[in-house]
């Protein structure tokens, strides 16, 4: 294992005791080791690590809502969701899409709801505090449209108010504008479900037992026409918006007089494409909300409780559910995230000197191997290539996404690094003659068969994913999550697309984590060949998507801070000069919103408005971004890097962890948040251990 004990004032020599000011923070190598430890304790006897991902309030409501359409809401589950949910409101009777985040209409109107259906009385002073906060925000007439389709299967308002998702769009062809593949992985996982709810309606009309009236301050017929969070209404003789208004009106007539000579065909499409699906996969898409309504959807086309596939929904959102015993609570996730966690882990504890040669990474590396992506998913319908690639959860075979593949190259990479093996690409003109070079340094091993299985399986692996890869790559020279060129943003112009995540585009911060994939394998931004036109394609891209004052916006994390972080450090990797101006001024930014503890923070109020790119409560998890993007810009040596990493270290806790409540993660932006609870853990010792090294090899070199 590497010293890592390099000082943190200038005139000290590896080896000197580092503390900070209040002269109690732990040493760099102390940290380091300490994190290391946690994690290793923390690793499961597969091999693979996995911690909580929190969502907000919505996923209790809407799952306790479908225990009530399913008329199971006074279960035992039930009871201990709800209590979970109450337990989420806030002092003024609010819920909100994160901590510190303004009320959500949609939030407060479904948790109200779910609440009342689980038998807490509306008299009761928090269910008077959010009926009057819901009413003061608008009442129910501002849900989104996600939320009326919920009140309309529970009988609270007629489905005619509900956005029309005709399940014909299945038939239509990849060619025609409106296919189902134009629409993000996630939207359509999601569409294609409530497309057979939409059409067979199974309303359980509870509103005799349980309304909700007193919420509305219009009659539903009168309530505003759903659009995006920040999108105002268009203007002109023809826009996209009354385009697909005017579409909805009329297919909403054509269903009055049962006008649908494609329904029985379209609704069999339907089913056949979400069993189709299902195997190899915790549930469709592997994420809670179309799990959810293939349940419905299952129901409303016949299919029996003890139905093999409505057990399997089921038994996945179970495997959701985080039971807290001590306070008689259950929460849920909204998707598992093994595959993502596990790379990150084994790159920070590559950087703390724990390679493949050990045991317990050696069994976390055969883990992730065994998570590639073989078989052709949803990306097929615009992309021909061998599969390749992983994705986030522990099964989700159709759905591979660049973001994961992205960081298991890594991962895999850098684990054989630490242990002495090089592996490089050396890219040719075409797939056929792109060749993966592997060195050694290190006398061989006592498993030298088996370091040299491991060694083929991780070059076999590495060649397909970086061919899907940079298959995937869009027409603008950079790369969306799950699918090729889904940028048609006039989709967002839909009546039901106002969750805000209808398209899947380039973004920059995805873009540059798969360059740095391919630079730490030595494709640069000078290679020849089909990979340097590649990288050359997306340097373009992400140049060209920088603001005025060095930022990059983060499509995947909270936001600027993590979208700059990982343009500098992308960038880096394929050989940008740092003197480039484009990483000098995003260096320079990340400087200018350190705040004075030598931490940083952002919250996800920069969504909506960017005035507060850079402005938040500091978190470990974008401080240690931060360290890294500037480290990445050739600052390791700088105050601003030294003021980050005493931050770490003075906030450690004695077990290694460090502790983090604001949500750091973006599910869709505006929309829905996340937060990882293993960023506050592996993103700290990542940057320790990264600075740690460039210092002892900065200093070396003097």
């Amino acid at each position: 294992m590497m010293d890592g004990s390099y000082s943190l004032a200038r005139d000290r020599r590896p080896g000197q005791d580092e503390t900070g000011a209040n002269g109690d923070a732990p040493s760099l190598t102390t940290a380091i080791e300490r994190t290391s430890n946690w994690l290793l304790s923390q690793q499961a006897d597969e091999g693979y690590w996995c911690a909580e991902l929190e969502g907000d309030s919505i996923l209790q409501s809407e799952f306790l809502l479908l225990l009530a359409w399913a008329r199971r809401e006074k279960s035992e589950i039930a009871q201990r969701v709800s209590k979970q949910l109450l337990a989420q409101q806030r002092a003024d009777g609010t819920w909100a899409q994160y901590p510190e985040g303004k009320l959500d209409i949609s939030s407060c109107v479904k948790a109200y709801f779910a609440l009342k259906l689980t038998g807490h009385e509306p008299t009761a002073d928090y269910m008077v505090k959010a009926r009057d906060a819901i009413l003061e925000a608008g009442g129910a007439d501002a849900v989104n449209s996600f939320t009326r389709l919920y009140l309309a299967l529970l009988g609270q308002i007629p489905l005619e108010i509900c956005p029309a998702i005709p399940p014909e769009m299945i038939l239509l062809p990849n060619w025609f504008p409106l296919n189902i593949y134009r629409m993000s992985s996630w939207s359509r996982t999601i569409f294609i479900p409530l497309a057979i709810c939409w059409a067979l309606r199974p309303v359980v009309d509870r509103s005799e037992e349980c309304s909700i009236q007193e919420l509305f301050i219009n009659q539903p017929e009168n309530w505003p026409e759903l659009r995006c969070p920040g999108q105002e209404k268009a203007t002109g003789l023809f826009t996209w918006d009354r385009f697909f208004r005017t579409a909805d009106k009329g297919l909403k007539t054509l269903e009055a007089y049962r006008f649908r000579p494609l329904r029985k065909r379209a609704l069999k499409a339907c089913e056949q494409w979400i069993l189709a699906r299902m195997p190899k996969s915790d549930g469709l898409g592997a994420i809670f909300p179309p799990i959810l309504w293939s349940i419905v959807a299952f129901k409303a086309l016949g299919y029996d409780d003890n139905d093999p596939a409505v057990l399997s929904c089921w038994s996945e959102i179970d495997k959701l559910m985080l039971h807290d015993d001590e306070n008689q609570t259950t929460r849920i996730q909204p998707c598992k995230s093994p595959v993502w966690d596990t790379t990150i882990t084994l790159r920070a504890m590559a950087a703390a000197g724990h390679g493949s040669d050990a045991p317990r990474m050696r069994k976390s590396i055969d883990w992730i191997l065994s998570k590639e992506v073989r078989d052709k998913g949803d990306w097929t319908n615009n992309v021909r290539c061998a599969p390749g690639g992983w994705f986030f959860e522990f099964n989700n075979e159709f759905y591979p996404d660049l973001d994961d593949t992205a960081m298991a190259l890594m991962a895999l990479q850098e684990q054989l690094g630490e242990a002495g093996v090089a592996l490089e690409v050396h890219p040719g003109q075409s797939w056929e003659n792109t060749t993966i070079v592997t060195t050694s340094n290190k006398v061989a091993a006592e498993d030298a068969v088996g370091q040299a299985m491991l060694l083929d399986k991780v070059t076999s692996a590495t060649k397909r994913a970086l061919a899907w890869s940079a298959e995937m790559q869009n027409h603008d020279g950079g790369w969306g999550a799950f699918d090729k060129n889904n940028d048609a943003e006039f989709l967002c112009k839909v009546p039901f697309a106002d969750h805000n995540a209808m398209i899947d585009p380039s973004w920059p911060d995805l873009s540059a984590r798969v360059i740095e994939s391919f630079g730490q394998l030595g494709v640069h931004h000078q290679s020849r060949g089909k990979l340097g036109d590649v990288v050359r394609k997306a340097v373009d891209y992400i140049r060209d998507n920088q603001y005025e004052d060095g930022s990059w916006y983060g499509r995947w994390g909270v936001n600027y801070i993590y979208g700059t972080w990982q343009c500098l450090v992308g960038l880096a990797a394929v050989g940008i000069s740092l003197d480039d101006p484009m990483i000098q001024k995003g260096a320079e930014w990340l400087i200018g919103c350190q705040q004075q503890s030598g931490a940083w923070g952002e919250t996800c109020d920069s969504y909506e408005n960017p005035n507060l790119k850079g402005i938040g409560t500091p978190t470990p998890s974008q401080t240690a971004w931060a360290i890294l993007g500037l480290i990445a810009a050739g600052k390791e040596d700088s105050e601003a890097v030294r003021k980050g990493v005493r931050y770490l270290l003075q906030t450690q806790k004695e077990d290694g962890t460090w502790d983090e409540e604001p949500y750091t993660g973006t599910g869709f932006p505006r929309v829905f948040y996340l937060r990882y609870h293993y960023y506050r853990i592996y993103f700290p010792l990542l940057a320790l251990a990264t600075w740690a090294k460039k210092s002892n090899s900065t200093e070396g070199s003097r």
